[in-house]
């Protein structure tokens, strides 16, 4: 019999047992970006300059774990400022870029970046919809969703995952800044945590106990 232990959660504990390969089998890690990787906004506004986007601590190392693993990071991001004309998709690039120099120099990377600019209802590719996957997929056909877990910090996020057959860690970050329905994301995620270092934490234990 597993031992159980409460894991962080929204409205209360759910338990779980420690040891149980619960993540066995994850080849693929998709992140939402603002919130797991760098500091969220208050709601409204947009990251839309590199010197906003501040990285959250222990992101470049969590990160470089992940890469160690072995494991494809591939980042899946709703952008809604491009579409509300804040800033333009080369700027996103941008900022994706000088994050991928900053990575550099943890020894971590990103594998990909896939970016929404659309305004609500205009697309397939706004999460929760599957578009931002579909991209992906594309890029790198061995993906597979029963292969692959979402970690973010919002309902869409894990509503993403789960549509698509996904495992998903619901990241609780930074209370006042948390997106509605956020009580719900975490009672449909596969696991709760407080940070992405946490988060890889879990995962990565999983993988280790899985003999």
């Amino acid at each position: 019999m597993f031992k159980l232990k409460s894991k962080f959660g929204i409205g209360g504990s759910k338990p779980y047992a420690v040891g149980k390969p619960v993540f066995s089998g994850i080849r693929t890690v998709f992140l939402d970006r603002d919130g797991i990787l760098n500091e969220k906004m208050p709601e409204g506004l947009y990251v839309t300059r590199w010197i906003d986007f501040q990285v959250l601590p222990g992101v470049p190392e969590a990160l470089r774990q992940l890469n160690e693993a072995g494991l494809l990071v591939v980042v899946v991001s709703n952008q809604r400022g491009i579409a509300q004309g804040l800033c333009s998709a080369k700027d996103v690039d941008a900022i994706h870029a000088s994050f991928r120099k900053l990575l550099e120099g943890y020894g971590a990377r990103v594998d990909a970046f896939f970016v929404c600019p659309h305004e609500i209802g205009q697309c397939n590719c706004r999460k929760p919809l599957p578009g931002l996957y579909d991209q992906a997929a594309a890029k790198f056909p061995t993906i597979k969703p029963e292969e692959s877990v979402m970690i973010g910090d919002s309902l869409t996020d894990m509503e993403f995952g789960r549509n698509l057959g996904m495992k998903t860690i619901f990241v609780e970050g930074n209370s006042e800044r948390r997106a509605p329905g956020a009580e719900r994301a975490g009672i449909l995620a596969t696991r709760v945590a407080a940070t992405l270092p946490q988060s890889v934490e879990i995962l990565l234990g999983s993988q280790q106990n899985q003999g």
